[in-house]
């Protein structure tokens, strides 16, 4: 009957020593990228002046949009997003074809994260939405395939939640973040799907200058590190807990063998 029992998580693993570096690294980074977009990256030319204006000493014909400093934020959590939901699929469809539970537990935590991340890109765009059309929403092509992978992802925890059974709850569970990476790339694509999309695309006519791709890119190295740190502390906390439990269930058996061999 033993091996039958589930195996015991494991109670660590050697990724776990590279959190404190990977969470440090990643708060440089991203702190060296916040400065970057506000001190050395140059703005973006708005609308045209009816006159031009002196500033300091440079002649400035156009607005120069502080809004779009956000892009360098909004750009780098989305694609985290992303890379968090290919995991999470990944896991996902690995479950599905062992069964094994730890695949479910490293997709279940890399969702919990893509939904962080998910989360910061809906606030950074809503800002730049507000500043840029003056309003906090639109039904917009980008903002509305991404507003549809929100609500995917919060109905992956609401799935979880509603189902007690572990094997049809890990199941439903793939199935979901494998449809939540269904709608990644059409996110992605959508602005040069339809033309008509008022949604900046960032690659097209030249893509970025280099002070602008060096930012961005220092933001999106510190966040990566940040959504790895982060992964791996939940993962290893949620092992952990599985970890108890399967002990305390072991535990138990132990209890209820020696009370029958007794009586």
């Amino acid at each position: 009957m033993d091996d039958k029992r589930p195996n015991v998580p494991e109670a660590g693993q050697w990724p776990d020593r590279l959190v404190v570096p990977a969470l440090v690294a990643g708060a440089v980074l991203t702190t060296a990228g916040f400065l970057l977009a506000f001190l050395w990256a140059a703005p973006v030319n708005g609308a045209a002046l009816s006159a031009p204006v002196l500033v300091g000493e440079t002649m400035v014909t156009h607005q120069q949009l502080l809004s779009q400093k956000i892009f360098y934020f909004h750009m780098p959590v989305a694609i985290v997003s992303f890379v968090a939901l290919g995991f999470a699929a990944y896991y996902g469809i690995r479950f599905l074809a062992s069964r094994e539970q730890r695949f479910d537990t490293c997709s279940r935590v890399a969702m919990e994260i893509s939904l962080l991340f998910v989360v910061f890109t809906m606030v950074t765009g809503d800002l730049w939405t507000r500043f840029e059309w003056g309003v906090w929403w639109t039904w917009e092509p980008r903002l509305t395939t991404y507003l549809i992978l929100m609500l995917i992802a919060i109905a992956y925890f609401v799935m979880r939640g509603a189902v007690d059974d572990p094997e049809r709850r890990a199941v439903y569970a793939g199935v979901i973040s494998i449809i939540a990476l269904v709608d990644a790339p059409i996110c992605f694509m959508i602005t040069r799907l339809i033309p008509s999309s008022v949604h900046p695309v960032v690659a097209r006519q030249g893509g970025m200058a280099p002070d602008m791709a060096i930012t961005v890119f220092a933001v999106m190295a510190g966040m990566m590190l940040v959504a790895f740190g982060l992964y791996r502390l939940r993962f290893r906390q949620a092992r952990l807990a599985e970890r108890v439990q399967v002990l305390k269930d072991r535990l138990e058996e132990m209890e209820d063998e020696a009370r029958r061999t007794a009586q």
